[in-house]
């Protein structure tokens, strides 16, 4: 069973105003220092147990490839430790460790051996390496002539070749294609259920949702929030919009669960109704049932252009449909101070049993990245129930027919 414990980890470059500065400094006895300090990280602390399984997120420039290089030891901290406990895989830049001119083979071989692997061993792996890199005659051509998707389909296949006790990667999957995607992330799900420690950088929301247990937030080269992954990366998703007279706060619902509401407050949501088709408010709705979801508005100051948006998610806050009345063609134009917009979609509800949240987005085009008046995660609760369909599994409902011929 792997662990690792990061304690005050931090790394600086050294930034010289000139090369000639870099050279006093190196070759001149007792020359006063001559650099300053530019700071990348600091003060990183946190830890995984056994079999936890932790994503990292952040806008590029976070630092997150740092501390995975860091945690790995291909690059040095400045201060603080890194501890770990059993063996490790990573797989971090794309191809790092291959050599072009080598062959995919041999730069198996080369790999396997990096990662604590005995060339036996290898030999006696390799047929699965084959198998689930599934590139082909290009096993025996030069790694020079690898698109980057094989490139990753090989990495990644040596590096889960034998189960880890610790599994380290970072954005490299992204460049797959979508059957290999799917393929690893069984593979990481697999180890996973049998004690793997697992620690992951990814932009994807649904893989850290679905894969992880805890999710660490870097920003400005600090940890800026740890906690679920629905709790983080709605905090996110708040931060990466436009902060300029922004305000963000996060509290505890009732149910225990912390919802982030962001935005310059422009214009707000004050009241969100799922109704039948009679009007009646509902919280519990039967699978299939045809609902409008109201939603009122009011606007708090002058707003050239107001469109508003709602994401339907899971408990786990993994998204299940989402859009805005800038796709749908229906966004509104010079509102004043005081009017109030009410909306109301129709749809039927065509989600599997279970409990889900509504996000709201009030913004100035299809997106929350400029002009967000106000975001709202946890907007309105709601839970599904099969009351009368054939028995189903999944999120959504989609009843079929059947034909069957002898």
């Amino acid at each position: 069973m792997g662990s690792i414990r990061v304690n005050k980890l931090g790394k600086a470059y050294k930034q010289y105003d000139n090369r000639w500065s870099r050279l006093a400094e190196w070759v001149l006895p007792g020359s006063k220092i001559r650099h300053r300090l530019k700071w990348v990280l600091q003060d990183i602390s946190f830890q995984l147990a056994a079999g936890e399984a932790v994503g990292i997120i952040g806008m590029n420039g976070a630092g997150k490839s740092t501390l995975l290089k860091m945690i790995t030891g291909t690059s040095h901290p400045t201060t603080g430790s890194v501890i770990m406990t059993g063996r490790i895989a990573a797989l971090l830049e794309l191809g790092m460790g291959f050599h072009p001119d080598f062959t995919g083979r041999q730069n198996a071989y080369m790999a396997g051996q990096l990662i604590g692997l005995g060339v036996d061993e290898i030999t006696a792996l390799m047929p699965a390496i084959e198998s689930f890199a599934d590139i082909g005659e290009y096993i025996d051509q030069p790694v020079r002539v690898y698109s980057s998707g094989m490139q990753m389909r090989l990495a990644f296949s040596v590096a889960t070749a034998k189960r880890p006790d610790i599994l380290i990667v970072d954005e490299a999957l992204s460049v797959g294609d979508a059957y290999f995607q799917h393929k690893s992330f069984d593979r990481i799900r697999e180890f996973q259920k049998l004690g793997t420690t697992l620690l992951i950088v990814s932009h994807d929301r649904a893989a850290i949702q679905s894969i992880c247990d805890r999710a660490i937030l870097l920003d400005h080269g600090g940890i800026a929030k740890q906690g679920s992954p629905e709790e983080v990366m709605d905090y996110y998703n708040a931060i990466i919009a436009d902060r300029e007279n922004s305000s963000l706060d996060q509290v505890v619902t009732a149910e225990g669960r912390v919802q982030t509401t962001s935005g310059t407050g422009e214009a707000t949501v004050t009241e969100i109704v799922l109704e039948d088709e009679q009007g009646n408010p509902l919280e519990v709705v039967n699978v299939g049932t045809q609902v409008t979801l109201r939603i009122r508005v009011k606007l708090n100051a002058d707003v050239p252009r107001l469109v508003l948006g709602y994401m339907i998610k899971d408990r786990l806050g993994q998204q299940m449909f989402g859009t805005n009345t800038h796709h749908m063609e229906a966004p509104l134009e010079s509102l004043k101070a005081g009017d109030t917009v009410e909306y109301a979609f129709n749809f039927p509800l065509n989600m599997g049993p279970g409990s889900y949240s509504i996000t709201t987005a009030l913004t100035s085009s299809d997106t929350h990245l400029a002009h967000n008046y106000e975001w709202r995660d946890l907007a309105f609760l709601f839970i599904v129930m099969n009351m009368n369909r054939k028995v189903f599994v999944g999120t959504s409902w989609l009843e079929p027919t059947v034909e069957i011929t002898r």
